[in-house]
Formats: structure tokens, sequence, C-alpha cells
């Protein structure tokens, strides 16, 4: 049983517009049983969105589109394949209260949602998108002086939106927990850099969280690995996490990317 929990949409400003039908029509050509749309959602009003083209999130006056849309298509494939209608929500330090009002008028009516950590608060207080380019994590690293501190500061963060209180309609599922990875054959990662995962994967166990296990790091060419990579995946099976396969698909071509890659006997399915 194929169960994609991370796709995105035609909604995705940096992403294809390749139609719903077309992301649809590919995962039932793989087998897909189930599959969350979970498009990037709209940053809080007041968020600087650091990348040039300020395109990090879906606009929040497309919002009522998007879930019609979605709940369209879940009708007119209701006897194929499950479609569940999501988001990717991001947790950014400082903004927990307009995201929690956020979610609080759109949660109730989504089926499945993820809460992941793109940008980090640097020592400067600019905020940086840690998987945007090289050159801008090479810019991250300046601001926090040292590539230790900006791990330290992404795993700090993930800790911060494990136990942020964003209202009943907090995502339950935690997004490519070490996208800070995602350079790291340009940039490699200081030794001992997955100290703080037990710890982390220990708060995810408390809170019944999910743990989003992404496939799309391999077709990265600094990175060539799943976020998590599989020791940490293995640890969260073993925790009792459910992981989640995503593809974190952005082309209706990339549904499945990583499946083959990733060790399915820990997904859930």
């Amino acid at each position: 049983m194929i169960i994609d929990g991370h796709i995105h949409t035609p909604y995705c400003p940096h992403g294809s517009s390749d139609s719903f039908k077309a992301y649809i029509e590919q995962a039932l050509k793989q087998g897909y049983q189930t599959m969350t749309f979970t498009e990037h959602a709209p940053l809080p009003p007041s968020f600087h969105d650091p990348v040039p083209d300020k395109d990090s999130g879906m606009k929040l006056s497309l919002m009522e589109s998007y879930i019609k849309d979605i709940q369209q298509i879940k009708k007119e494939y209701q006897k194929e394949i499950d479609i569940l209608l999501g988001l990717e929500v991001d947790y950014i330090e400082g903004y927990q209260q307009q995201t929690s009002l956020f979610l609080s008028e759109y949660g109730d009516v989504l089926d499945d949602s993820i809460l992941s950590v793109h940008f980090l608060k640097g020592p400067s207080g600019r905020y940086h998108c840690i998987d945007f380019s090289e050159s801008a994590f090479q810019k991250a690293v300046e601001d926090f002086g040292a590539i230790e501190k900006v791990y330290q500061s992404y795993f700090s963060t993930i800790e911060q939106s494990i136990q942020a209180d964003l209202g009943p309609y907090k995502p339950a599922r935690i997004g490519h927990m070490t996208l800070v990875r995602k350079f790291h054959h340009r940039f490699p990662s200081p030794s001992e850099w997955d100290k703080p995962v037990p710890e982390l994967l220990k708060k995810i166990k408390q809170k019944s969280y999910q743990l989003d296990y992404n496939g799309a790091g391999y077709y990265k060419p600094a990175c060539k690995e799943s976020y998590p990579p599989h020791t940490i995946a293995a640890q969260a099976y073993r925790a009792g996490i459910p992981l989640v396969y995503g593809s974190d698909a952005h082309t209706s071509s990339a549904i499945g990317q990583g499946l083959d890659q990733i060790d399915q006997t820990l997904i859930t399915g």
C-alpha cells in the first residue's frame, strides 16, 4: 500500500503548473492508495520572506480556491484513490501566534498536514531560508559564524516546533527533520551533527507525532540521501514513531521520487 503524505500542487509559487489531475494520474500509475496534497501554507502576514522572489508560500488570497479545488478533485477520484487535503505549514521562530491564528481559521477543513522548518533566525536578526540555495546557506553560515551553529539553531528550532502550542489544528507530522543537510556534500556536516536526534525523537514520540520520511533529498545533487537518512529513520521506527513516506513532489513527474531508495519496511502503509 503506497501512501504519499507530502505532495505539492499548481498552487506552489516556486513549483510546477502541472494540474492536480496530472499529479493524481501519475500517482494512480504507480499504485498509490492515498495521497496528501500539502501545499506551502501562506507565510505569516508580517514575515519578510528572505528568498529573492518572495515565493516560499502560496498567497493567502488563494486559500479558498485551493481548498475548493481539492475538495472537488477528491469527489472526482473518490472511487480510485483517497485524496487528503493538507498544507505544509512553516514553523518560524517569533511567528507562532500568527501561525496559530491561521490554523484556527483553516484547520477544520484539513485532513492531514506537515509542520516544517525552512527558516532560521540568525544572530543578526535576519531570517535565512536554509534550503533555498548553496549561496543562501553560505550566508546563513556567515551570519551564525560557524556551520556548527547553523545545525544547533536548526535542531533547536525543530524542537521548538515540536513543543509549540499552535492550537488544536497543529500539524501532527514533522517535515523533513534533517533538511539542514540538503547541501552537506558542499558544506560538510559538523562532527556529531546528529547528537540532538535521540532527544528530538523522544519528544516526537511523547507528542504522538508522525515523521515525514522524505525521498526528495536523493535527487538533490549535494544531498543524495533521504530526510531523515536511513539510520535516523530506523531509530524513529524502533521508537514507535510512524514514518510516512513523502515524495515532496513539486512536479507530477516527481511523484514517487525516492520511494525505491528509502527503507519501505519502516513506513506506515
